[in-house]
């Protein structure tokens, strides 16, 4: 039935071929859809996945319409064999794919690639070592320490005060120095200290 609907669908105007393209993949759903998909749902365990196969034959029947003359063999095993060879493409290129993880509370996130993370640090020690010892003491003590203003004061054996004033002059060095080159570098963003 469905070499008769093409030989009839071939010939004509453009219209009539659209028409008979129709009426060709309509027939062949009516006869073959419902054994396609039951094959398709039966190999690939899925109902939607056996959907999209069943509709990607019939597409390729409707490409390939000299498949389906009866000279040839069976139109229903040649969409069959199709079907199989669509399924067994899909797991082929899935398998070679990283397996996808579906996202969930349980799940942490992709960490950032850690190459930027080590840009990010010797761009940091750079800018370091361009302040003045006093200045660079107060920021490591405060920001790589993680000691308070008057912890600092402690240990570097100057008064609180002095400490947020480094603290604040080395802070503005520093954007001053990022400011004035070409492309700033993603930094860690740096607050005021507060007591």
């Amino acid at each position: 039935m469905a070499a008769a609907l093409w030989s009839r669908s071939r010939s004509g105007s453009r219209e009539k071929r659209r028409t008979g393209d129709e009426a060709l993949i309509r027939a062949l759903y009516e006869e073959h859809g419902g054994a396609l998909l039951a094959y398709a749902r039966r190999l690939t365990n899925d109902h939607a996945a056996a959907e999209d196969v069943v509709q990607e034959t019939l597409i390729r029947a409707w490409k390939h319409p000299e498949a389906l003359v009866n000279g040839k063999g069976s139109v229903r095993g040649w969409l069959l064999t199709v079907a199989r060879n669509i399924i067994t493409d899909r797991y082929r290129a899935k398998a070679v794919r990283p397996a996808e993880v579906a996202e969930s509370a349980a799940t942490t996130p992709v960490a950032k690639d850690h190459a930027d993370a080590v840009a990010d640090s010797m761009l940091v020690m750079e800018a370091l070592d361009r302040l003045s010892p006093d200045h660079r003491e107060v920021l490591q003590e405060i920001y790589f320490q993680g000691r308070s203003v008057t912890e600092a004061a402690e240990t570097l054996g100057i008064p609180p005060g002095t400490v947020k004033s480094r603290s604040h002059y080395a802070l503005k060095m520093l954007r001053d120095l990022y400011r004035n080159t070409p492309e700033p570098a993603p930094l860690a963003v740096v607050k005021e200290v507060a007591v």
